[in-house]
């Protein structure tokens, strides 16, 4: 079994420097959660989901749930830009 390697945090220095990958699972009858993923590909630290995350949703269509995740990640991506998570 090899040791992990110890990977340095390295901050963003611009939007592209992130990926947000956002979609929409249903839960129940016309109920719709966003589902966000944010990771920064300077060290490929994942921002999003984190233990403890909100829940994005409910939401009335798929299409409110998927811009709902879209906004929240890139809220996620602007907050770690004016202040990094290392």
């Amino acid at each position: 079994m090899s040791k992990p390697a110890f990977i340095p945090s390295i901050p963003g220095t611009s939007e592209d420097d992130f990926e947000i990958s956002a979609a929409a699972k249903m839960a129940g009858y016309r109920r719709f959660y966003g589902v966000l993923k944010v990771v920064r590909k300077t060290d490929g630290r994942v921002l999003f989901p984190f233990d403890g995350a909100p829940e994005l949703g409910p939401h009335a269509t798929r299409l409110e749930a998927v811009a709902a995740a879209e906004v929240y990640g890139e809220h996620i991506v602007a907050s770690d830009l004016a202040r990094p998570e290392l």
